[in-house]
């Protein structure tokens, strides 16, 4: 996993906890915490400071990867706003993750492996999504999509159809807007 996920969580640990408990989440995960955002790192490591959060606050992984990504979405529309900068709402910024958002991350970050969504408009107006990769984060996805949402001044609705973590053979979420006008960006 690429260095810029942990500098990610580290900020907002720290930004929500304070830096001493992303020194305890280290320590309870046996990771350094040494990360550049350049490097390359086992995904164990992000598993251990996960599991380590999880023990901590009392929740499951799946609530700490969500929360990650709602809060990691507007850090990073702070540091990288290019990447949110022509989208007019979440909804097309979602819709060009692939093309768009990860095609920039692997010019910046050589040799990151982003996931891959398929991805659908379906008639009724939500998006249908389809999460793939080894990595099984799709609450993190869940999170980050949430993330976007709140950068854009929007709430979604996240259903997760179909789940690895519940023993289905994919995972597959419909987002629906609330609200869906679509309004302009405001970073």
């Amino acid at each position: 996993m690429k260095g810029v996920v942990f500098n990610l969580l580290e900020e907002v640990v720290s930004r929500h906890y304070g830096p001493d408990t992303w020194d305890d989440l280290l320590d309870e995960a046996g990771v350094s915490g040494s990360y550049t955002s350049l490097g390359n790192y086992p995904d164990t490591e992000v598993e251990a400071l996960v599991k380590a959060a999880s023990d901590k606050l009392g929740t499951d992984r799946g609530a700490i990867l969500r929360w990650f990504g709602q809060m990691a979405m507007p850090v990073m529309a702070e540091r990288y706003p290019i990447f949110f900068a022509g989208h007019a709402s979440a909804r097309p910024f979602v819709l060009g993750i692939n093309h768009i958002i990860h095609a920039e991350v692997r010019k910046l970050y050589t040799g990151a492996e982003c996931p891959h969504f398929h991805l659908h408009e379906t008639p009724d107006g939500a998006v249908g999504m389809e999460y793939r990769s080894s990595r099984r984060l799709c609450a993190l996805a869940q999170g980050f999509v949430e993330g976007a949402a709140t950068v854009y001044g929007e709430t979604v609705q996240f259903e997760h159809v179909s789940c690895l973590e519940r023993g289905d053979p994919r995972c597959a979420f419909k987002i629906t807007w609330v609200g869906a006008a679509e309004r302009p960006h405001a970073a």
